[in-house]
């Protein structure tokens, strides 16, 4: 049966709840993971009547947060706090035939790309380095990791390579640590998989007067599967457009189907 799951940071969910059923109705994704929720769990607000009464999250007042949205029945498979830093930032859930969906937020990691002088992304690199010794301690099996990962690996996923080499989310040391994590778990980049060539961004910054025109984008947002099921993905697609949306998040959702 054919799955289909959008991962989306939603800057604010109680803020933006217009918009998620916007998304719902008019794409209506199996799942629906979203992140930088900014809100504790009980104040998540409900999209039950959308069609959506299956609900896994961790969230925190005004901050972070993750939840996990869905059609079908999800049981919680677990959240981690890397390196105990007592953030909302993963949270994870299983659906009935047993695939395992994770949903990371990870840290932005501040202005400067230099640990020695910005804790932010001295955490930000520990944070993605405790990401692979999980993937490495218990390998995945029938997963998707989706998220906010805050990193843009590859030369096409940024507006301009060369002017992002010193910018935190592309710099060569964030690159490197993704690239160690996902190895480490042995995960397909399914976007890039199905979209292998060209610029591909799913946020922009909202200092630009008109995003669309600049088009100074990042693929910050990621939806990768574990090697058995990597080769059931299709139809990975940003929806661009939504980040036009009257009071939009920075990011624009991003989907893939997989038929499992």
């Amino acid at each position: 049966m054919p799955l289909t799951i959008c991962t989306w940071n939603i800057n604010s969910v109680r803020l933006r709840a217009g918009l998620v059923e916007r998304l719902l109705r008019e794409e209506a994704p199996d799942i629906l993971c979203l992140q930088e929720c900014k809100s504790p769990v009980d104040k998540i607000p409900s999209f039950a009547e959308a069609g959506y009464g299956h609900v896994v999250a961790r969230g925190q007042k005004g901050y972070n947060g993750v939840a996990i949205l869905s059609k079908r029945p999800l049981e919680e498979a677990g959240a981690f706090d890397h390196v105990d830093l007592g953030h909302a930032r993963h949270v994870a859930a299983r659906t009935e035939d047993g695939v395992t969906i994770h949903n990371y937020y990870v840290p932005a990691g501040g202005d400067k790309p230099d640990r020695e002088i910005n804790d932010k992304f001295g955490q930000k690199l520990d944070y993605v380095s405790a990401m692979r010794d999980a993937f490495r301690a218990d390998p995945p099996r029938r997963a998707i990791l989706v998220g906010d990962l805050n990193i843009a690996p590859r030369e096409d996923d940024v507006w301009s390579h060369k002017q992002m080499l010193r910018v935190v989310s592309h710099t060569p040391v964030e690159v490197a640590h993704l690239g160690e994590a996902q190895e480490a778990g042995g995960w397909v980049d399914v976007t890039r998989a199905d979209i292998p060539e060209g610029k591909l961004y799913s946020w922009w910054s909202y200092r630009s007067p008109d995003w669309n025109a600049a088009d100074k984008g990042r693929r910050l947002d990621h939806v990768w599967a574990s090697p058995d099921i990597a080769g059931a993905a299709h139809s990975s697609r940003v929806r661009r457009e939504a980040r036009g949306w009257e009071q939009p998040s920075d990011h624009a959702p991003v989907f893939a189907t997989f038929d499992i």
